[in-house]
């Protein structure tokens, strides 16, 4: 007698359509529009958040200083550093790691969408799904390490040779969370990996 399992193939088309709404909408408001605001179509990213070194000027010092070099600070520790009427090389830096996270998640969603299809026949443990789980892992551990690097890169480049520059020391700040979940995915394709040769050495013996 067998088991009729509780996930149906419509599970299946809801949960693809989940994924594929979630990937248009990361393709639109991650890297679209940001690189639309590069090259001027739409109303360009002009601020990111910072960190200060607050110890050697006060903010009101830090914004007279750099008011005739097109950038303001504004807060203490952490502060948003605005750019007043970026260039086309300023909103590049300042959009450029928002389009980079993006394309990691597309990457993310569009894998994640390929494994959903394959519950359609009800039989996830396949090689391509551990490698897609591979992928997956490998990805997030990257974005973990690649953004926040970028982020300081960037802001270094937008503040260089200005007073600002000298109040906003090189900060990357990692997450634990996402190294942790980089991890644990590259764990779950190792389950896939060994379940499936498990299962072919099995129907290799029947």
């Amino acid at each position: 007698m067998s088991a009729k399992s509780w996930w149906s193939r419509t599970d299946s088309r809801l949960l693809e359509a989940a994924l594929g709404l979630a990937a248009l909408l990361a393709g639109v408001f991650e890297v679209l529009l940001p690189a639309l605001g590069v090259i001027g179509l739409v109303d360009p990213m002009d601020a990111r958040e910072v960190e200060t070194d607050t110890a050697t000027l006060m903010p009101g010092e830090v914004n007279e200083a750099a008011a005739g070099h097109g950038a303001t600070l504004t807060g203490l520790r952490k502060a948003d550093l605005v750019v007043t009427d970026p260039d086309l090389g300023q909103r590049l830096l300042l959009a450029l790691p928002q389009i980079i996270g993006g394309l990691f998640l597309l990457l993310i969603l569009a894998l994640l969408l390929q494994l959903a299809r394959t519950l359609r026949d009800g039989d996830v443990f396949v090689p391509r799904n551990a490698r897609r789980l591979s992928i997956v892992g490998l990805v997030v551990l990257s974005q973990a390490v690649l953004a926040p690097v970028l982020s300081a890169l960037t802001t270094q480049m937008l503040v260089g040779g200005t007073p600002t520059g000298d109040r906003i020391p090189f900060s990357a700040t990692f997450s634990g969370g996402y190294v942790l979940l980089g991890f644990l995915v590259l764990a779950l394709g190792e389950v896939f990996r060994r379940g499936t040769k498990l299962r072919a050495d099995v129907e290799g013996l029947v």
